[in-house]
């Protein structure tokens, strides 16, 4: 079966270019012009992958994403055409897996996909070959990869696809400090252009989740001028 992959934008002439371009890759494409007709559709078809433009007539891009991300677990790439940090950190926040500026560059945005699917795959490969134990624990924290679940003190704990794949790479190098390039290119397969700001708000919202002081965080550090480090008995 083909890949299924939803565009929501209201500029039709550039719907139609991605769409053409993503069948000849391969894949299955279908096209919404509005906000309020994207929630049924994406909740009804679950596609692997959402194309989502910020600005949309009826019900903008960040309040779909934000309706749809607690019953849709597939990838959520957001379209914008203003290059405000707001917009874009606003989309991560509440669910978005990453972004693109318009005009859009077709080669980039395959690149994108194929990184989200490719996620899958590896996923897939490790639960059918049992290549990593089933459950990853630290203290009171345990990431069962089978199921892609997080408990803490036995709470399940609720985290989007970004920010699960950024705590099992996290965990899956504890005790060592990993620089933004080396976690995007661990969890993502491209690597970090210096303008991305997604690795930053996922941090965040795991701190958030997972009980770390903002101010001073204890489980995940920040190693000033280096990047990030899952501290091991933190937890």
């Amino acid at each position: 079966m083909k890949t299924k992959i939803l565009i929501v934008e209201d500029d039709l002439p550039l719907a139609e270019s991605i769409q053409e371009y993503l069948n000849y890759e391969g894949y299955q494409v279908e096209i919404i012009s509005n906000g309020v007709l994207a929630v049924s559709r994406i909740l009804e078809w679950q596609p692997a992958l959402v194309i989502l433009d910020i600005m949309l007539p009826q019900k903008d891009g960040l309040s779909v994403c934000r309706e749809v991300r607690p019953q849709y677990n597939g990838y959520i790439l957001m379209f914008t055409a203003r290059e405000e940090e707001i917009d874009q950190i606003v989309g991560l926040e509440i669910g978005a897996d990453d972004y693109l500026l318009k005009p859009v560059k077709p080669r980039m945005l395959l690149a994108k996909i194929k990184a989200f699917l490719r996620r899958d795959r590896l996923a897939e490969s490790i639960a059918e070959n049992q290549q990593v134990s089933e459950y990853i624990s630290f203290g009171q924290l345990t990431i069962n990869t089978q199921k892609r679940s997080v408990t803490l003190a036995d709470v399940a704990i609720k985290l989007t696809d970004g920010e699960y794949d950024l705590l099992i790479t996290l965990a899956k190098n504890a005790g060592n400090i990993l620089s933004r390039n080396d976690i995007v290119e661990q969890v993502k397969g491209y690597y970090y252009d210096g303008i991305e700001r997604g690795v930053d708000n996922h941090i965040c919202q795991l701190r958030k989740k997972l009980g770390d002081d903002a101010r001073n965080p204890f489980k995940i550090k920040t190693i000033r001028s280096k990047g990030y480090l899952f501290v091991s008995s933190g937890w």
